[in-house]
């Protein structure tokens, strides 16, 4: 099933990238993996289906196909702007399941940024004005 031509753009979104492995690519692209074979060293996922979801990710715009940033033979993944932009997506998630995936002391990783070091704070919807809001405070209007 296709949801390519829904009218809602979360129905959209999950029909290009809501394939689990496909973000835990992106993930990984985040991390800085590039290459086929360091994403199937860190996912552990078949060359085959990791071979559709990184045709998919390109297909769609996420991913660009780029030759090695080291002069070889071989073929680098990266991340394109429209790829960039999940970016928040990927801290959303992650941030969600710190806080409810684990339990209390139960250790796992944690993103920081690059230059202090420092947990990321934790991401915020705002509307127009720049005032925090809740799920409460939306409706969808169709346009």
């Amino acid at each position: 099933m296709s949801l390519s031509d829904a009218e809602c753009p979360v129905a959209r979104s999950l029909d290009g990238i809501g394939d689990w492995w496909s973000l835990l690519i992106v993930r990984d692209a985040f991390d800085g993996v590039r290459r086929f074979g360091e994403f199937q060293k860190s996912l552990g996922i078949s060359k085959g289906i990791l071979a559709s979801r990184l045709q998919g990710l390109v297909a769609l715009g996420v991913l660009a196909v780029t030759s090695a940033s080291d002069g070889s033979a071989w073929q680098d993944y990266v991340l394109t702007p429209k790829g960039e932009a999940l970016f928040p997506v990927i801290v959303a998630l992650r941030q969600w399941g710190e806080a409810f995936c684990y339990r209390p002391g139960e250790p796992h990783s944690e993103l920081v940024d690059r230059t202090e070091g420092k947990p990321l704070a934790p991401l915020i919807v705002r509307d127009a004005d720049g005032e925090i809001i809740q799920a409460r405070d939306t409706i969808v209007r169709k346009i």
